[in-house]
């Protein structure tokens, strides 16, 4: 396989940041979603937010890489199958999802930050805060980050849902370019 993106098919490169972003962002979802619910005494009340803002930064840092990567690595030709609507709404779709997980991951970084202090990602580095304190900016940031969140999971599953419908009604090869077996 490929490292580039070629006119037919997509590079390892692209399909790894893919699915790595899919995972990281089901599974911090997943983990905010189960951290709502906890109690002062749970253990996972201190280690949840740790791990769920360690891995946001980290995915901060991939999905900045991999928007350089696809302006440096143009993405494959839409199939002749395709209708031109199928097209414009899939650019529209990953545009969205790229402008959501933003907003997602600053939000996210401004409610942990609004008291001034740094973010430490797994004890390995700190991101300090860019604002000091700001009284009241945690509320703000956290109804966008609630809202943005809720948007790429339902975007993502709709986009996932696409996917199976042109592997299965279609029967092209829009999900094996995104797997890596291009016929």
């Amino acid at each position: 396989m490929q490292i580039r993106n070629s006119s037919s098919q997509f590079g390892v490169v692209s399909i790894v940041a893919h699915w790595l972003v899919a995972i990281a962002v089901f599974g911090l979802f997943g983990l905010g979603y189960y951290m709502v619910g906890l109690s002062y005494y749970d253990e996972w009340y201190r280690l949840g937010p740790d791990i769920h803002r360690s891995i946001g930064i980290l995915l901060f840092i991939a999905v900045v890489l991999r928007v350089v990567w696809r302006l440096m690595n143009p993405t494959p030709r839409p199939l002749p199958s395709h209708q031109r609507w199928e097209v414009l709404a899939a650019h529209v779709a990953h545009g969205l999802l790229y402008v959501l997980l933003f907003v997602a991951m600053v939000s996210g970084y401004l409610i942990s930050t609004a008291d001034g202090s740094a973010i430490s990602v797994f004890n390995w580095f700190d991101v300090p805060s860019v604002t000091g304190r700001v009284k009241g900016m945690e509320d703000i940031a956290g109804e966008v980050h609630y809202w943005a969140t809720w948007a790429i999971v339902v975007l993502a599953v709709i986009h996932a849902l696409a996917a199976i419908k042109h592997h299965v009604l279609d029967k092209d090869d829009t999900l094996r370019r995104m797997l890596g077996i291009y016929r």
